[in-house]
């Protein structure tokens, strides 16, 4: 297992993050001045593969994304009668309604604690761009243009217009397991080796979400591979990560499951 020396390296060479320190704004993650307009800017001449990524960046954790203050208090649109356990700046984030399988009350979020009995944003597939923007606006969805420009906005309806995957194809929603036979998890290793391991490790481990108990990309990917899904092909927010939107979504499948071969702990 690499400690955390060599994640140190990692940081200084790259200008990575690290997700074991918190900075002095409690956000969750460090990165280098250099990285900031990597991470939080945005390109003169938007390629597709970006503006998809970072409007799926949005919908994990918009804050983060847009380095925005995080929001106080439970989102006043959040079922709260349908579920009690979520509160506070969780409930702002559009993942934490409509699933990271983007299916809602269909979906993964079907059950558990995360259920809220809203609907997925699927049924959005293919609509123009300016009139999810402005569904975006209505009360359902009390975001100000302090919290998420118009035009950043506009980067979000892109991604659920266009941006979306349909993780029934490599997924069991009932279960939360990866099909048999639908990814190359050599080709995983290709991919994963060659790019994802400069911050993660060979074996996925230079990072760990756990607490009291460990949780490296292996576990994470075994557990919950639509989360994963999410970070591969868009990139978690607020840290200078790649992304696999402009490979093949069959290849962000296989890195998906060759990362779940990886320890668990």
């Amino acid at each position: 297992m690499l400690k955390t020396t060599m994640i140190a390296a990692f940081v200084t060479v790259i200008g990575a993050a690290t997700p074991l320190l918190a900075d002095e704004d409690g956000k969750d993650y460090q990165h280098s001045e250099e990285a900031q307009e990597f991470i939080h800017g945005a390109p003169a001449v938007a390629s597709e593969a970006w503006l998809l990524a970072a409007g799926g960046r949005i919908y994990d954790k918009w804050w983060l994304a847009l380095d925005r203050d995080e929001p106080e208090g439970t989102n006043p649109a959040y079922p709260t009668d349908v579920n009690e356990k979520q509160s506070g700046s969780g409930t702002w984030r559009c993942k934490e309604c409509h699933g990271w399988d983007y299916r809602g009350a269909e979906g993964v979020y079907q059950q558990g604690s995360h259920y809220t009995g809203i609907p997925g944003i699927d049924g959005s597939v293919g609509k123009p761009v300016e009139y999810i923007a402005r569904m975006l606006r209505d009360e359902n969805h009390p975001y100000t243009t302090d919290m998420i420009t118009d035009e950043e906005m506009l980067r979000v309806a892109a991604f659920v217009s266009r941006g979306q995957v349909d993780m029934r194809t490599f997924m069991n929603p009932e279960t939360r397991e990866m099909l048999d036979d639908v990814a190359d998890t050599d080709r995983g290793r290709d991919i994963f080796q060659t790019t994802c391991a400069a911050c993660h490790g060979f074996d996925g481990a230079a990072m760990d979400w756990g607490g009291d108990t460990p949780a490296y990309i292996g576990t994470e990917a075994s557990e919950l591979p639509d989360e994963v899904f999410n970070k591969i092909y868009n990139a978690h927010p607020g840290v200078a990560m790649i992304n696999l939107r402009a490979f093949s979504l069959q290849d962000a499948v296989n890195v998906l499951a060759y990362s779940a071969t990886l320890p668990v702990d």
